[in-house]
């Protein structure tokens, strides 16, 4: 297949998930309680730089636009596999949230624990989707700059990741602390089983 058509499909993963995120973030319960401003600013720095890497080519540079991988089909095919995966995840887990979604880390009014969905195995499974999304199309791209991509995805959703924890460990105290015992942080805990799990904003 033609690399440009190639790309074009790998897109469509993201315009879905970009779709439903903004059709959602309507639909969401008022803020009681947010993490600060600076906390914010640096994630949203280093997704945007991540999402850059991933998707622009004038970060070519140097061995940023080195391949890393040949450029064959199959591999292509892949990464755009695990896109839709991803995003698929993400949306659920999404859904699964409902207006106790917040894109920052935020405790909503009359926050509800909800046990139903991937929050039933995974802590941060918005987060995970993501990072899965992210590998898929760092396949596609084949270049360097698609591992530093995911590098820095994973630094900013883990560090985002554990200020949502301190958060709602303070909210629902040993209820969370149960949760978290049972629970993956961003993939699942084999040979255990998710109970009572608590909303989260990731």
């Amino acid at each position: 297949m033609n690399p440009a058509t190639v790309w074009k499909v790998a897109m469509i993963p993201w315009y879905v998930f970009a779709g439903f995120w903004l059709v959602s973030a309507f639909r969401v319960k008022r803020t009681k309680a947010r993490e600060k401003s600076a906390d914010r600013l640096i994630t949203l720095a280093v997704v945007i730089t991540a999402y850059l890497l991933l998707f622009s080519r004038w970060l070519r540079i140097g061995w940023l636009g080195v391949r890393f991988l040949p450029q064959e089909d199959w591999i292509a095919y892949a990464g755009i596999v695990l896109s839709c995966l991803g995003t698929a995840i993400a949306i659920w887990a999404r859904y699964s949230l409902g207006q106790y979604w917040s894109a920052r880390v935020t405790l909503k009014e009359g926050h509800q624990l909800i046990r139903n969905g991937p929050y039933a195995w995974v802590r941060h499974p918005i987060y995970t989707g993501m990072l899965v999304a992210g590998v898929g199309t760092a396949l596609v791209v084949g270049e360097w700059r698609g591992v530093l991509a995911i590098a820095l995805l994973v630094a900013a959703h883990s560090r985002k990741a554990r200020r949502e924890e301190r958060m709602l460990t303070l909210e629902f105290g040993d209820q969370y602390t149960a949760y978290r015992q049972s629970t993956g942080f961003l993939f699942p805990k084999f040979g255990r089983s998710g109970m009572g799990t608590p909303a989260d904003q990731s």
